[in-house]
């Protein structure tokens, strides 16, 4: 008689690692958005009305063609869950706030259906599909990525309010702070070299407190999204705070830029190690990249220790590409190169199972 009524009842176990949790994947994905919206706002007011066509092409584009993909694959529609969204915004968000809106698009159509939907779709890919849509458009459009900083107004991109040094001739503060603040810290040397301009004039403009200031709040150029840590930070303490994520990816990779950075401006002798070391922790994507982009959660390790792990990994590589690489910024490559360790990371480091000897 059990065996009639249990037989049309099949209980269904997917493969191990299980992770249990009170929140939908469409909860966590719109937390997400809900914790990039202040940054969204404050780079809607510093860049203008023209990133608002940037940012709706690339999250349209990523919708749709989730949509296309899935009607054509006779798959059901999770346009949704909020997973399509999160993408496009992040791509947006990783590209200068002058960028061509079909550079965009395409980037997003290419973040859906190469690095996810071929891959099985959401909880399949293995790398981060608007980080790889970022590096497909850096080595497509390079000079659409490195060169479409917004003018304020004037060639200087780090603030209104800035004022030039007066040991530090016009020509040469122009030439260098038309590129974003990582990008003048690394051509600064060899520029005022060529223009016989003092070095140490522009190291001390560069880290004085009116600079410092400007980074962590956010008048300042770059990519769209990269603009104020603290508004990062805030949304980053929204994501802890509702348990969407946890510390052991962002403390360990903000940790070790900070550490790797300090003890190589130490041992080369550097004018101003702290200060230099705090430019880098609060210049460029690196908030972005800790708290909203390596805490994906398929494509970072599962286990505590896996994701500290994780966390040093994007940080030496992030830190060796800022230093010695041709490229100024390292986040996106050092998370995308980790990406790919997951799979190693979690068959190495795993849990010790009870009432076994391994």
């Amino acid at each position: 008689m059990a065996e009639e009524q249990n037989s049309g009842t099949e209980l269904v176990l997917s493969n191990p690692p299980h992770l249990r949790s009170d929140q939908s994947l469409r909860v966590i994905m719109w937390s997400v958005v809900i914790a990039l919206m202040p940054s969204t706002i404050y780079a809607l007011s510093l860049y203008g009305i023209g990133i608002l066509f940037v940012m709706s092409a690339s999250i349209g584009a990523a919708v749709a063609a989730e949509a296309v993909f899935q009607l054509l694959m006779k798959k059901p529609l999770t346009i949704t869950d909020g997973s399509a969204v999160i993408t496009g915004l992040l791509l947006a968000m990783n590209v200068p706030p002058d960028a061509p809106v079909w550079m965009v698009a395409i980037g997003a159509v290419f973040a859906i259906i190469i690095p996810k939907q071929l891959f099985g779709g959401i909880g399949f890919n293995i790398f981060n599909p608007a980080l790889a849509a970022r590096a497909f458009l850096l080595a497509s459009w390079p000079v659409e990525m490195t060169t479409r900083w917004h003018q304020f107004g004037t060639t200087n991109v780090f603030s209104d309010a800035a004022l030039r040094p007066g040991c530090l001739p016009q020509h040469a503060f122009d030439t260098i702070t038309q590129a974003t603040p990582l990008a003048a810290l690394k051509e600064a040397p060899a520029l005022l070299s060529e223009m016989n301009a003092p070095l140490n004039c522009f190291y001390d403009f560069m880290f004085s407190s009116t600079t410092l200031k400007s980074l962590f709040i956010g008048n300042i150029g770059g990519c769209i999204g990269e603009t104020s840590a603290l508004l990062l930070l805030i949304g980053g303490l929204f994501l802890l705070i509702r348990r969407i994520i946890t510390w052991h990816i962002p403390v360990s990779y903000i940790g070790t830029v900070a550490g790797f950075m300090l003890a190589y401006y130490l041992i080369t002798g550097f004018p101003h190690p702290f200060k230099v070391t705090l430019f880098h922790l609060i210049s460029g994507g690196l908030f972005l990249g800790a708290f909203f982009m390596a805490t994906d959660m398929v494509t970072s390790p599962i286990t505590t220790r896996g994701m500290i792990i994780f966390g040093i990994g994007c940080g030496i590589i992030t830190s060796v590409i800022r230093i010695w690489g041709g490229y100024p910024e390292g986040v996106s490559y050092s998370i995308l190169l980790m990406n790919a360790t997951v799979p190693l990371i979690d068959r190495y480091v795993r849990p010790r199972l009870f009432g076994t000897s391994g």
